[in-house]
Parts: C-alpha cells; structure tokens; sequence
C-alpha cells in the first residue's frame, strides 16, 4: 500500500515551479498586455480550474517541461535563445510536417469551423480565427491529429505577418486540452510560426488561460509575450480589427452580451465604440461623435472604398481601366531595389503611414512612400481589398469556388472563359495590369521570395470574396488555387 501511494505522489518540480509562479501571478499579469482595465470579473465556463491547482495535474506533465521549469526558477531570469532550443522538435513531429498532407486529408475538422482564415487586416495582416466552441471532443478527434490540422492550416500563411484571434469560449471539459498536450504544441509551433506573428488576442480569458499563461512563460521569449494580448470584451477588438469581417460564432456573440450584462461600466464604453463607428448623421447629436464614410457622398477624387466604374467615371486621363493609385503602386514597385525586396507583399506596414496616404489618395493629392516598398505593397493590396466588389466579382464568385473540382485538362479552357468572356472589360484590364507586373515580382523569387504559390496567397483573398457572409477557411483553399494557376499560365490567357 505505501508502494502504492509513493508512485502516485506528484513530481516535486513542477509543483514548486508553480508554487513560485502562482504566488507572483498577480505581479505577472500586470506585465502583460490587455485591451481592458475591466478585470473584475472572472467567466466561467462549464468547467472551473480548480484541477490546475491540484498536484494532481502535474502527474502526466512531460519531462522536458519540467526540466524547463527548473531552470527558469532557478535565478528568475530566461535565456534568450531558449525558445530557439524549443525548436527543435523531435522525431514524433515529422508527420505533422509531412507534405503529403493535402486538404482532403482535414475535409471533416475544416467543416467544423475550429480555424478559419478571414482575410487581411487594414495593414495587410492575414486574420486567422481559432474558435473553442468549435473544438472537437478528443473522443471524436485525436489530439495530435487536430495539432496536424493546426500546422498544416498555419503554413500555409506563416510565411507572411499574420494576426491570431483566439475565442476561448466554449472550452469545455469535453474538449479541453491537456496540459501535455498544451506543451507538445508549443514544442511544434517553432519559430517559423512565431516570427511573423504580430498579435495573438486572447478573447474571454478565464482563469485557464492566465494559470496555463503564468506555467508556459519560464519558457516563452519576452519578444513573444509582447504579442499576447487579453481581450475582455469583443468591443475591445475593434479598434484592431474589424468585426464585421471576422468569423465570430454566434454563442459567442450572445456571451459577450452576458458579460457586458454584468459590467456596467464596460457596455458603457461599448455602446460609445458603437457610436463612434455607425451611427448615422440624422441620429448624431453629439457633433464631436464621427459619421461613418458611407453616410457621405464620395469626393469625385475617391479611389479607396468605391467601384472601378466611380474611379473611371471621374478619372479622365486613366490609362487602360488602371487607377491612378495602382499605377503609382506598381511603377514605385517595378524599380530593382524595390523589386528585389525580400518578402514584398509579405510584410505588413505601419497602420498609421497607410492610413494618410489612403486619405491622400482620396484628397487627389500627390503621395510618397517614404522610401518602403512595404507601405506601396500594402497600399496595393488594401486598394483591392476595399473595392466595392471584387476584381473577379461577385458573379464568378461560385465557379471559383468549383475550380479545384475541375477535372485537370478541362482547367484551362474554363479559367479563360471566365478571364476572357465573362469579367468585365475594366475589370479584366486591371487583372492584366496587376498579373503583368506579378511576373516581373515572381520572376525575382530568388531574391524576393514572392515564388508563385506565395503570391497566390496573398492576392488570391484580395480578389474574390462572396457577396454575402463571410470568408471561410474552405473558401480560401480554391481561391489561391485559382489564383496559383493563372499565375503560372497567364501568358497564354492574357497573351502578354
């Protein structure tokens, strides 16, 4: 019987590592960022935490976490090149990188909505959405086949800045992760997923979230715990992101609304943020509160947020359906020193700097782009992404989506049809334009890294989009796909 209660007693480490980290968490967690000074009150979810704090816990936690706890603790200081020891993940994380992964292979886990990929935030920062209430049981999924489906999704978009919206709501005892399994997936998200990621938002943190934070950050870099940022409130989001464009869950939505019940003071300040931001002039008595764009008529020297037909019906002396902002984008773009940019069209730029010369743009004042080729790429790419329709348009929004279902050497005859006969004539010289200038961008991929199938994940979102709801994970995969492939045969389909 003492046998028996010896090999179920807790592994000292651990337990004492966070012994140490819980008695400082309340100094810690003011080291990290928030979007909230509202941290009263606490969500529960179906589950409590109390199990993090039980010795309990710690029975199954890897041995190498715990060696990594021991010497975090050890003088209260992190080495900096201790995340890149992390990256070395061992054998068992070979499958995860196997590229024979295709998508067929996660067809059932990408239906469920767990992660999706919504598009470009306003500096050109792809948004990726994990939801927890979408999170399958492991009963029903395997968690180290959900930790596959994870990197085979994020590889494809790592490559560039990227931003994570995490929805913790709807984490439950029935999907919950375990701790070691937490562990192996820090382990397997090296430093290619960590280097470009420019925010991670945690949304509707509990008590789970902050206890796990406080055991994993002995062993995450400050340069990364710099991204971290709490989120009380979806209203928080806003001043980041757009919500309207992100794939929110509605349980989601309505449990946003229950917090916000039971903190006055934070659905004040949520109904002011949704004041600023759509109520219309009729309706505005306070003249200091702003007045959405679209309640004005556009100047006549608009480019930013209006149709092809509105910029050549008030741009006399465009050339060949190409708006002047485009073209100042791709003649600054074609010079060799900017052509040759390492990751032109990756890289996200100073939301600030795109912002004034979008304003400029729209004054019809002459702009500058200070030297970065980054703020030109953005300004490209946002000018798309803000077209009241889409440069492929709404109409072949759905034999895009096919495309990938095309039998292989009927692919070309029908993606010419589409280019050729039915876009518009405006809209199918601007494509020419924009894919000219794209060959002369691929064909410095040695330099620039911008090979084809990178450039058809950045362009393919920023050019079709469904004309209701919103941009899904399944609706990406034939779009880039799309894009890859008149990428590689736009010679003979634009007969340049």
């Amino acid at each position: 019987m003492d046998g028996m209660e010896s090999e179920y007693q807790p592994k000292p480490s651990p337990i004492r590592a966070f012994q140490v980290l819980h008695a400082s968490s309340t100094e810690a967690e003011d080291a990290n960022t928030s979007l909230s000074e509202y941290h009263d009150y606490e969500p529960r979810l179906e589950f409590d935490d109390s199990e993090l704090m039980a010795p309990s816990a710690y029975l199954h936690f890897p041995a190498d976490a715990e060696e990594a706890f021991k010497r975090s603790v050890s003088d209260g200081t992190i080495e900096e090149n201790f995340e890149d020891a992390l990256a070395g993940a061992p054998e068992v994380y070979a499958e995860i990188a196997d590229s024979s992964l295709d998508y067929d292979c996660f067809a059932e886990l990408a239906e469920t909505g767990f992660v999706e990929v919504v598009g470009d935030d306003q500096v050109g920062r792809r948004i990726i959405i994990i939801s927890a209430c979408h999170m399958p049981s492991s009963k029903d999924v395997h968690p180290d086949r959900l930790l596959r489906y994870l990197t085979f999704t994020l590889d494809k978009y790592v490559e560039q800045d990227y931003s994570v919206v995490y929805l913790h709501y709807g984490l439950t005892s029935k999907n919950k992760p375990s701790l070691s399994w937490l562990w192996k997936a820090y382990k397997a998200f090296d430093r290619k997923y960590k280097k470009n990621l420019k925010a991670l938002y945690l949304v509707h943190p509990t008590n789970l979230i902050r206890i796990v934070w406080q055991m994993l950050r002995p062993a995450i870099s400050v340069k990364f715990g710099k991204k971290v940022m709490y989120v009380n409130y979806l209203h928080e989001l806003q001043q980041h992101l757009d919500l309207d464009k992100l794939c929110i869950p509605g349980e989601v939505l309505e449990y946003d609304k229950l917090l916000l019940s039971k903190n006055p003071k934070a659905a004040q300040l949520a109904k002011k943020m949704a004041a600023l931001s759509v109520t219309p002039p009729e309706d505005n008595d306070d003249k200091n509160v702003a007045t959405p764009p679209e309640s004005l008529s556009p100047p006549a020297t608009q480019q930013f947020g209006v149709s092809l037909q509105f910029i050549k019906a008030n741009n006399v002396n465009m050339i060949d359906s190409v708006p002047p902002v485009v073209r100042l984008c791709v003649d600054y773009l074609s010079q060799p020193e900017a052509l040759e940019t390492e990751g032109i069209f990756r890289r996200s730029a100073n939301i600030t700097v795109i912002k004034e010369l979008q304003r400029a743009c729209n004054r019809g004042e002459p702009i500058s782009f200070r030297n970065d080729p980054h703020n030109a790429a953005v300004l490209m790419k946002t000018f798309l992404r803000d077209l009241e329709e889409p440069l492929l348009t709404f109409e072949l929004f759905e034999d895009i989506l096919k495309f990938q279902s095309w039998p292989h050497s009927d692919k070309f005859q029908k993606v010419k049809l589409l280019i050729l006969e039915r876009l518009p004539l405006d809209n199918y010289k601007l494509l020419k334009y924009i894919f000219k200038f794209l060959h002369k961008v691929q064909d410095r991929s040695c330099i620039n890294k911008m090979t084809v199938s990178n450039l058809a994940v950045v362009f393919g979102p920023n050019l079709a989009w469904p004309a209701v709801g919103q941009m899904t994970l399944q609706m990406i995969s034939p779009i880039n796909a799309f894009t890859d492939f008149i990428l590689e045969n736009q010679k003979t389909i634009f007969f340049l």
